[in-house]
């Protein structure tokens, strides 16, 4: 029962705010989505249906690809030389 709850909570949520015309709501939806994979790895192992565990770890690599998108990827998709992928500048650069 715990499982059906969070992927009912995760799930709509996520759903919901892909269809946000906001862009800055949109990009949480991979974060929901990713919320609630280990809800449905749960529930599919549970009851032994393997196919819709299969499933889940496909979900759950989309959803951790929106995460890199949205969240932790560098607009553009490449870093300045010599910066690292965590760094943040403030200000002009030297």
């Amino acid at each position: 029962m715990i499982e059906q709850l969070g992927i009912v909570a995760t799930g709509v949520v996520a759903v919901w705010l892909t269809q946000d015309s906001r862009e800055t709501w949109r990009r949480w939806a991979c974060l929901f989505g990713l919320a609630g994979q280990p809800f449905w790895i749960w529930a599919a192992a549970k009851s032994g249906q393997w196919g819709i565990l299969a499933i889940s770890l496909l979900y759950t690599w989309a959803w951790a690809r929106g995460v890199w998108v949205n969240w932790l990827a560098v607009p553009g998709g490449r870093l300045p030389a010599g910066e690292s992928p965590g760094a943040t500048t403030k200000g002009p650069r030297a």
